[in-house]
Parts: structure tokens; C-alpha cells; sequence
């Protein structure tokens, strides 16, 4: 066995064990969109809290943000918080068994105020509003444990003179001295402000146990929303027809990579085998990158996804065609081989080029499930060029050189379709 045959073998048989043996886990690891998996989406307007206030590109952006961090709180595997234009965030969790638990968490934070009695009537309570959320520096608010094993909550302020001000006149109130803290409606904590504090560092004190004084925590970082959020659009997908619609999009894709692949094998012989094994190798390595930039598969995704098995399937054929070409026109194999992959090349680049910047544009204009379309495709190219045009090449070169293809019809070239030189 001559060491270009034995090269070929060993490159296949390594490839088919890789694939074969990580394939289970490289398909678990998928992180499935909220259409296949079950779950919500939601989109959010927002305005801002205080009259005269913009909605600029930086607070939409910390407001997405501190989203995300709500629902990472709830416990939900890798929420999906997107902006979109200029006032409005896109939402999607999958995998929720509880929604109306995780809504509720994701809105009441946007209503978080300190609050004081200051110029209010006795029987008004605190009805002065003092700081909102958007005071606070977002995840400014932790918890600590005294000398004398008490829990306290320390803030982070954005402005100090702010802070100072309401601090020295909510102190003068006593013995209403207190800065409520409320959440919507309900008051949470009503600690003591004993005097003017001129920092942006705050402390709340109080009979906190450790429980309460985490929770107050995650309530005020939480709360820290430079915008308020209106829901204008939601969806939700069950479970059981998410899983009915990843089912039957799986089955449909593996019936037409069954077909394609028989159709590649039985038409163009040899080079077919080889863009058999190549595919095989190339859906292996798209999920592995998939994985990789942690991308979230949807449908769209899986139509971008079988798309793609079509480019590096055309990939193939032009590749196929040229060398038959060559070989009708009388070449030897070995010529044909190298002619055909050398004409074909440009071709299948120009394909995969216009083909990306279609995907570019999708993506840059494009929004929610749009973007993850454009996404796979362009993923899809990169990795059809790897394997398709460049691992394909090599094996069929290898094949060839060997010596063990002598037969023209082992291309499906008949050789009374071969013309004399």
C-alpha cells in the first residue's frame, strides 16, 4: 500500500471517529431557540422615567443589560436580550416552566424608588419621590456583615451632591427621618438617615437576616433601569409544540441529507464519495462552531442550516463537473484532477463571496431571528470553504495520485463520451 492510499485512509478513518464519537455531545450542547425549546418572547417599548428625558443609544443599551442580569436571576439558562432601533428591547427565554413568574420579575423592577416624607401631610406617608432606579450605578448595591455579625446594604450612588442634598434635608425630619424604599407600590425598607451623607457610597442599615438583606440587594441592582419598559408585543411557544417542531424540521433535514448524499454517490461516482464524507465532516464541524460563538438555534437557523448543506453539496458538483469536463475532452485523470480543481476554484469562490455579502446585509439590517439566520449562513460558508473546497480537494488528490482510480467511468464519464485530443 503506497503511503498516498494509506494517507487517504487514515485522514478518513480519523475524521469518521471524531465525528462518530463527539457527535452526541457536540449535538447536546445546542442551545435551542425559544420556538423549538418552549418559552416567551417579549418585545419592550421604552420611554423615560422623568418627563423631558431622551431614550439615548447608552441607557436603551445598560437598560438591555440590566434585563438580561433580571433574568439571569430568575435562574433561566442564557436569556436572549436584544435592542432594536432606537427605543425598543427584544426578549426571549426558552425553557421557562414558570412565565408569569419570570414576567413579573422582569417588569416590577422598572418602578424602584427611595422615598421620603419631606413636604408631605401627616397623613400622606412618603409621598416624595427622592431617587429613582437610575440613580443608582447599576450593580452598585451589595451586601456586607458588621463588626457585630449585622447585614447592611452598601449602594453606590452616580452623583454625590445629588445624595448629599436629600440626605441633609430627609435627616432634619426626625423622628420622620427615614428614605423608603419602594417597589412599585410597596415599601420594602424604611431605614434611619441620621445626617447629610456628601459620598456616593450609601449604606442601608436595619434587622436585616442574611436572606432578607441579599434580596434588598438584588431588588435595588435589579432596579437600576435608566428607562421605563411598556410591553408591546409577546409570544409564547409550549414546550410540547416547540419540541413537535424541532422533531419534524430534524426528520425532514436528515431525509434530505439521506437523499442528496445517495444522489451525490450514485451520479457522480468517486467525486461523490468523496462530498459525502466532506458533508458528513462539514455538518460535524458547523454544529462544533455553532457551539462555539454560543449561538441559539431557531428554525430559521435549521433553513440556514440545510441551506448551507446545499452550497457545500454545489460546491462539490461544480468541482465534479469541471473535472469531467476535462477527462471528456481526452486528459488523463491525474491532469483532469488538478485542471478541474484548478478552474473550479475561482467559481466556487465567487458563489460563497455573493453569497456572504448576502448574509452580511441580513445581518446588519436585519433583527431577531433575521440576524440568526444570517448568522448560520455566514458560518456555513466559512466552514464549506474549509471542507468543501480545501478537505474534498485533498482526498480526491490524494485517491488520485495513489494510482488506484485507473477508470475514467469511476467519475461517470462513459468512454464513448471521450473526445480524441
Amino acid at each position: 500500500m503506497n503511503r498516498r492510499l494509506l494517507a487517504f485512509i487514515l485522514i478518513v478513518v480519523v475524521s469518521f471517529g471524531v465525528v462518530g464519537g463527539l457527535f452526541k455531545w457536540v449535538v447536546d450542547d445546542v442551545k435551542l431557540g425559544l420556538d423549538l425549546k418552549g418559552g416567551f418572547e417579549i418585545l419592550y417599548e421604552a420611554e423615560p422615567i422623568e418627563a423631558g428625558g431622551k431614550v439615548t443609544k447608552e441607557s436603551l443599551t445598560e437598560t438591555a443589560k440590566s434585563l438580561e442580569a433580571r433574568a439571569n436571576a430568575t435562574g433561566v439558562a442564557e436569556p436572549e436580550v436584544t435592542t432594536e432601533g432606537t427605543n425598543r428591547i427584544r426578549v426571549k427565554i426558552a425553557g421557562v416552566t414558570d412565565e408569569a413568574k419570570v414576567r413579573d420579575i422582569l417588569k416590577k423592577p422598572a418602578e424602584l424608588t427611595f422615598r421620603s416624607a419631606r413636604g408631605c401631610a401627616a397623613d400622606k406617608g412618603y409621598c416624595k419621590i427622592e431617587l429613582h432606579g437610575s440613580d443608582f450605578k447599576q450593580n452598585g448595591a451589595d451586601v456586607r456583615q458588621t463588626q457585630l455579625n449585622e447585614y447592611e446594604i452598601t449602594i453606590k450612588m452616580k452623583s454625590a451632591s445629588k445624595f448629599a442634598e436629600i440626605t441633609r434635608e430627609v435627616a432634619k425630619l426626625s423622628p420622620n427621618n427615614q428614605l423608603a424604599i419602594y417597589l412599585d407600590d410597596k415599601m420594602l425598607s424604611a431605614p434611619n438617615v441620621s445626617g447629610e451623607i456628601n459620598s456616593t457610597d450609601a449604606s442601608i442599615t436595619g434587622s436585616f437576616t442574611r436572606a432578607e438583606a441579599y434580596d434588598l440587594k438584588n431588588t435595588i441592582n435589579l432596579g437600576a433601569l435608566p428607562l421605563k419598559l411598556t410591553e408591546k408585543y409577546t409570544q409564547s411557544v409550549g414546550a410540547t409544540l416547540g419540541k413537535k417542531s424541532l422533531d419534524e424540521t430534524v426528520e425532514a433535514g436528515v431525509i434530505a441529507t439521506i437523499v442528496i448524499l445517495l444522489f451525490m454517490m450514485i451520479f457522480y461516482r468517486l467525486p461523490g464519495v468523496i462530498a459525502s464524507i466532506s458533508i458528513i465532516v462539514y455538518v460535524w464541524l458547523l454544529l462544533l462552531g455553532f457551539n462555539l460563538i454560543h449561538a441559539t438555534l431557531t428554525l430559521p437557523g435549521i433553513a440556514a442550516f440545510i441551506l448551507g448543506i446545499g452550497i457545500a453539496v454545489d460546491a462539490n458538483i461544480i468541482m465534479a463537473e469541471r473535472i469531467r469536463e476535462e477527462l471528456r475532452s481526452g486528459k488523463s485523470i491525474m491532469s483532469s484532477q488538478k485542471a478541474g480543481s484548478r478552474h473550479s476554484f475561482r467559481t466556487i469562490v465567487d458563489s460563497h463571496v455573493t453569497t456572504a455579502i448576502a448574509a452580511l446585509v441580513l445581518f446588519f439590517i436585519g433583527v431577531g431571528s433575521v440576524k440568526g439566520f444570517a448568522v448560520i449562513l455566514l458560518l456555513s460558508i466559512v466552514m464549506s470553504v474549509i471542507t468543501n473546497v480545501f478537505f474534498s480537494r485533498l482526498l480526491l488528490s490524494l485517491l488520485v495520485r495513489s494510482g488506484v482510480v485507473k477508470k475514467k467511468t469511476n467519475f461517470g464519464v462513459k468512454e464513448s463520451e471521450v473526445r480524441a485530443l
